[in-house]
């Protein structure tokens, strides 16, 4: 595990103000319990105080314990830690696969399968749905809304598209270059790369977000990317803001 500082910047969050940002946990519960143990001891170290952590999206597919993060979110996330989520792409497939799913819908063929199993679907259905058969993919579908709890529907139908706090704007994405950040629209926060990941431009706030990947995170003048292949690099990250400084944590050594 390790704690990196980064320094001071520019843009900063309001005064007495927290904010951690934990990047794409793909079903990775293991990785969410030790960042949260590590904000846990980060909040310690600095001096406990109220802190805001902003989860940019992307919980489910890929790695075994969709349903499981989710249960965590929904429980007790900490001492003084008060939660915002993000919407991200996966959410909005998973809620796409429970009322389309018709063979054009990818859900599956990108980490869907993984969710549906964590959620006790039968594993002999979900390899027949990921053939993408008609009858197949609406089976799965039928006994995915069955077994998807109340709560948790509740809670991917409550995800925030976006977040702004001080001068920095959280999404799960990005945002495209020459709108203004009130206008964006939702398809663009959610899967937009180029042309935001190559744009210099100034958006009118530090934009932090998830959805490309990285083996290092990313903090540049008007962008801080925290997506380090969780699922498979055992690496999740988060930044840490507080004033005009930024520090990076993350699971792996």
């Amino acid at each position: 595990m390790r704690l990196t500082d980064s320094g001071s910047f520019a843009a900063s969050v309001p005064d007495g103000m927290r904010v951690y940002a934990v990047g794409d946990i793909h079903g990775r519960l293991d990785l969410l319990e030790i960042m949260l143990d590590l904000v846990d001891a980060d909040q310690h170290e600095r001096g406990i105080r109220p802190a805001l952590i902003v989860f940019l999206g992307d919980y489910v597919d890929r790695g075994p314990s969709s349903k499981e993060v989710v249960d965590a979110f929904i429980g007790e996330l900490g001492e003084a830690l008060s939660p915002v989520f993000i919407k991200g792409n996966h959410e909005a497939l998973l809620m796409s696969f429970l009322y389309d799913a018709t063979p054009d819908n990818f859900w599956l063929k990108n980490g869907g399968d993984a969710a549906l199993l964590s959620y006790g679907l039968d594993p002999d259905l979900v390899r027949f749905a990921t053939r993408g058969t008609p009858t197949g993919l609406q089976e799965a579908s039928a006994r995915f809304r069955e077994a998807l709890p109340a709560s948790h529907l509740s809670f991917y139908c409550n995800l925030k598209p976006s977040f702004r706090i001080g001068g920095y704007f959280f999404v799960h994405g990005g945002v495209r270059p020459g709108v203004p950040l009130d206008q964006q629209r939702e398809e663009d926060l959610l899967w937009i790369r180029d042309p935001f990941l190559t744009s210099d431009e100034d958006f009118g706030a530090v934009v932090v977000h998830g959805h490309t990947p990285a083996r290092e995170p990313q903090l540049l003048p008007n962008r801080i990317g925290v997506d380090t292949y969780a699922f498979k690099s055992n690496r999740l990250t988060a930044v840490g803001l507080e004033g005009t400084e930024r520090w990076i944590l993350s699971t792996a050594s």
